[in-house]
């Protein structure tokens, strides 16, 4: 039973490292494409022609860039939610009466805490 224990919090661990690294790794695409975009008006504005219409292109790349980033995070961070989801249950499971004390533990103390604003 510790074994499952152990288990469930080592994933829960490596959940929560690819989860701030999947968030630190949005950010930064998040920033680099703000930054990118704005340049590329800075650049545009005063083009004609064939300028206008090669940066138009790349802005378009550039977008397009940034959504297949925002797609994969959004998919492993889906991926990590089903995995989470499936490790809890499992744990669930093996522990039973460990989570159904916990769960009246923590109902006991937020009654108790919401009991004494009163």
């Amino acid at each position: 039973m510790l074994t499952s224990a152990s288990n469930v919090k080592s994933e829960f661990n490596s959940g929560k490292n690819q989860l701030q690294n999947a968030s630190s790794d949005l950010s930064h695409e998040f920033k680099s494409f703000v930054c990118d975009i704005e340049n590329l008006i800075k650049e545009t504005a005063s083009l004609t022609g064939d300028d206008l219409a090669k940066a138009k292109t790349r802005i378009a790349q550039r977008i397009e860039v940034a959504k297949q980033s925002a797609g994969e995070v959004g998919s492993s961070l889906a991926q990590q939610a089903r995995k989470t989801a499936e490790v809890t249950n499992q744990y669930v499971h093996d522990q039973p009466w460990t989570v159904i004390g916990a769960g009246a533990a923590i109902t006991f103390l937020l009654g108790f805490l919401l009991a004494r604003r009163d």
